[in-house]
């Protein structure tokens, strides 16, 4: 029983995370507390069986990947995996490899930007240089559940959009895989510091050294002083509440039972990082990494993209010792050099699954509990989606079955939007249609 609770039974308490979060302007996401649901209302008493939240990222390489080296197969027991996949292999049994899904209206324009800014819509595209494309997926689930976390998505980046017209469309498309309206692209993240900012600061404060509740405490004092006398008892009772998450926020890691569910990291484990884009896209890729991760494990978001390039991407790769030519050149043809950064993005992916995957929340991973999806606008890189490339990660908090290859290719419905009809169910959202689909994918 908290001690708001104790000192008047049976007295509904208005609290809730976002209150914490926003009221008091420091940059916090409370533990998941099972007397503290996400929307609100104190409970009593302890909720049992109450289980994490699900999550869902997808994480885009632009150009597709080495022809003839994307596949998956079962053998035996265990997966095998073609050249450009084999990093994944840790984490065969926690993945599903989707064959034969396309997105028909990207077969219209047969060009990077027309098959990429509908990926996660399935809508058709806007030419002549227009805007307009379709609410992506990943928009769709914030919009519906976005408001329970302080920030409803997360949109990051690794390359800045580009903002001219390529073959009759807007490069925009190619720049952009969430869409939050069918003229908007959702504004892009690349500055990881920004990001890291977004997620854990309020209005740019700054907390210095001290901790969360520190800083809320001294703000608490100086509002405490400006208001009524009838306010202060009220606003005293509040401040219960806050000590009271403190000392659960403590007692965290040493309970050996787990009573409900609660986020395993209440602020952030790794210092800000520094100002400016970093000129190692290594760097820049694995900070955008852990800064997902860090959000999915505050529960600060439930909902991330994270574009690892751009589709007609400008990227070079010198640290991989390749200097000479850009990424999209490279995807024009089958080289060691081409498979080589093929590898190094997927590399990414697993590390991020690797991140995930040791991160316990009760009884399942923070993996366990996500819907990850890694693909692209192409199979190949000359154009080729009359099939795309889809690995999904992440049982979803044991919503999907892993370990699959599922071959679509010679199926009735192949569509992409299906996928998304089918993901969106597992977390509760129930649509009729989305994009070019009104059926859900089979065995997902």
């Amino acid at each position: 029983m908290n001690s708001i609770e104790s000192q008047h039974p049976g007295r509904k308490v208005d609290f809730t995370r976002r209150t914490l979060l926003r009221g008091l302007g420091v940059s916090l996401a409370l533990p998941w507390l099972e007397s503290i649901p996400a929307w609100g209302g104190v409970s009593p008493q302890p909720r049992s069986g109450v289980q994490a939240p699900l999550r869902f990222a997808c994480l885009f390489a632009g150009n597709g990947f080495y022809e003839g080296e994307w596949w998956a197969r079962i053998e035996g027991r265990s997966m095998k995996f073609g050249k450009v996949l084999e990093p994944l292999a840790p984490w065969q049994h926690k993945l599903n490899f989707l064959r034969g899904l396309y997105n028909a209206e990207a077969l219209k324009g047969n060009i990077h930007s027309s098959q990429t800014g509908n990926l996660l819509s399935g809508a058709l595209l806007a030419p002549g240089g227009k805007i307009r494309s379709g609410t992506s997926i990943d928009q769709v689930l914030a919009q519906r559940l976005g408001s329970g976390t302080k920030v409803p998505s997360l949109v990051l980046g690794c390359e800045k959009s580009i903002a001219s017209v390529h073959k009759n469309y807007s490069m925009l498309y190619s720049s952009h895989i969430s869409w939050s309206s069918p003229t908007t692209p959702t504004p892009l993240e690349i500055y990881p510091a920004l990001a890291f900012d977004r997620l854990f600061r309020d209005g740019g404060a700054e907390a210095g050294d001290a901790g969360v509740l520190d800083a809320v405490l001294e703000e608490a004092t100086d509002l405490r002083r400006r208001i009524s006398t009838l306010d202060r008892y009220k606003f005293d009772e509040y401040l219960n509440s806050v000590r009271e998450v403190e000392r659960r926020i403590e007692q965290a890691g040493k309970d050996r039972m787990l009573q409900g569910w609660r986020p395993t990291l209440e602020k952030p484990d790794r210092q800000r990082p520094s100002d400016g884009l970093p000129q190692d896209i290594h760097e820049h890729m694995r900070l955008m990494c852990d800064i997902l991760v860090l959000a999915f494990q505050t529960d600060s978001t439930r909902f991330c993209t994270l574009k690892l390039n751009n589709d007609l991407s400008q990227l070079r790769f010198p640290h991989l010792g390749i200097d000479h030519t850009i990424h999209h050149m490279l995807s024009h043809g089958d080289s060691d050099d081409w498979l080589k950064v093929n590898h190094y993005f997927v590399e990414q992916v697993a590390y991020l699954a690797g991140r995930l995957d040791e991160i316990q929340e009760g009884e399942r991973t923070l993996l366990d509990n996500s819907a990850i999806l890694f693909c692209s606008s192409m199979l190949t890189g000359n154009h080729d989606a009359s099939q795309l490339p889809v690995v999904l990660l992440g049982r979803a908090g044991g919503h999907i079955e892993t370990g699959r290859v599922l071959d679509y290719l010679e199926g009735p419905n192949r569509r992409m939007s299906s996928l998304y009809l089918s993901l969106a169910s597992k977390f509760g959202v129930e649509l009729e249609r989305f994009g070019d689909s009104d059926e859900p994918l089979r065995n997902i």
